[in-house]
């Protein structure tokens, strides 16, 4: 069952999404959002988002608001380890 969120910074989800620039270049943008508020809590664009980046920016928003009960993602192929 999916818990739905009932107040601020109860429940974050977190998603990438991926495109190119005018000269074919890839690049990320990671996504973090409050469910209950739909704010944007940070949005980080870079040409490769590694795990540790992404640790990074959860922490820095861990400082600035606390952490959230629940943190969502939706374990898609960008969160399989890679050879």
């Amino acid at each position: 069952m999916r818990l739905r969120p009932a107040y601020r910074h109860h429940v974050w989800s977190y998603d990438f999404v991926a495109d190119r620039t005018h000269d074919s270049r890839p690049f990320r943008i990671l996504n973090i959002i409050d469910e209950y508020t739909r704010e944007c809590l940070a949005s980080h664009v870079a040409r490769r988002i590694r795990s540790q980046d992404v640790i990074v920016v959860l922490a820095d928003l861990f400082v600035r608001h606390g952490r959230p009960v629940h943190i969502r993602s939706d374990n898609g192929p960008e969160f399989m380890q890679g050879t």
